[in-house]
């Protein structure tokens, strides 16, 4: 732990400086940490001088310790506007002001770490505005019995649902989506790489990227990047896809409307649903776009399903 480890560097390379008084630092929902004063010392110093590089290490793990990231409002399955949290950093500025209180004093010193608040960007108040009226919706069927695709297809989904795209927005699958790796359950699956078949981790994404596609068009978003497969795929009409890749295209789109448009996504058996929904007061300008076929997955042994 490196507040141990700086007491102990300490103690052994630099000769004694002082008394070895600690600053406790109670950290919520953890053990308490501390640091002793000649940690914080510039050794050979006839003046006490704060050691900038000792701090910095130390502040650095107390940020990690108290950092609460915000949470979001969402909607769960059961269609329930679940509750936001506001989230929590260390306020670095009184942080140092207590720092140096310690550090030019004698003795212990008790602190609670100052912290700053961090409010998330969806509340509960803006949800239930955007859920109200239907502006876009498209639905597409896999092979639910290709269990690694099905995988692929399962978390690519749920990263992309209740997704709030403000107005002037830029919605990036890539960013939203993230890295595509076996670390974050991600499976090798057949993929479509430069007209052929191959296999690699994620395949299947690439029908959640263009379901989503189809729904934010139809709901008449400004689609800004958008690439096909260099190999026609049997989950939309032609023409109709956006391929993604990690390193590779992306597909993103920005809200021009005025209001806020929240993207639900959910599978539904070998279904695909991707809705696209905003406020009452929301003046979509939809578009007319051709339906999926659902005759190419009917049996469960059909083999074009395996392209992403």
């Amino acid at each position: 732990m490196l507040l141990l480890k700086l007491s102990a560097i300490s103690l052994l390379t630099l000769p004694s400086m002082g008394n070895h008084d600690q600053l406790h630092i109670q950290v919520p929902n953890g053990p308490p940490l501390y640091i002793e004063r000649h940690s914080l010392e510039v050794p050979l110093m006839d003046e006490p001088l704060l050691n900038e590089k000792n701090y910095s290490e130390f502040v650095l793990e107390l940020q990690e310790k108290v950092y609460t990231p915000p949470r979001n409002a969402y909607i769960n399955e059961n269609n329930i506007i679940v509750q936001e949290q506001a989230g929590f950093k260390l306020n670095g500025n009184k942080f140092r002001e207590s720092v140096y209180d310690f550090f030019f004093s004698k003795g212990d010193k008790h602190i609670a770490p100052p912290l700053l608040t961090l409010y998330p960007r969806v509340d509960s108040e803006i949800l239930a505005q955007i859920k109200t009226q239907l502006i876009g919706q498209y639905v597409t069927y896999f092979n639910k019995y290709n269990e690694e695709r099905t995988r692929n297809i399962i978390l690519a989904t749920e990263e992309i649902n209740n997704a709030v795209v403000f107005p002037g927005e830029v919605f990036s699958f890539n960013g939203v989506v993230g890295k595509r790796t076996k670390e974050r359950g991600y499976q090798k699956a057949p993929v479509i790489v430069k007209g052929e078949l191959s296999e690699d981790i994620g395949g299947g994404i690439c029908q959640v990227s263009s379901t989503l596609f189809n729904a934010v068009d139809q709901a008449g978003v400004v689609i800004l990047e958008r690439y096909h497969h260099s190999k026609r795929v049997p989950y939309v009409p032609s023409g109709r896809d956006a391929t993604v890749s990690w390193y590779g295209p992306d597909f993103t789109f920005r809200n021009d409307y005025n209001q806020p448009i929240l993207i639900r996504a959910n599978i539904v058996g070998g279904q695909v649903i991707v809705s696209v929904y905003s406020s009452e007061f929301v003046n979509a300008q939809k578009r007319q776009i051709p339906s999926a076929s659902h005759d190419l997955f009917q049996e469960k042994d059909v083999t074009h399903s395996v392209e992403n």
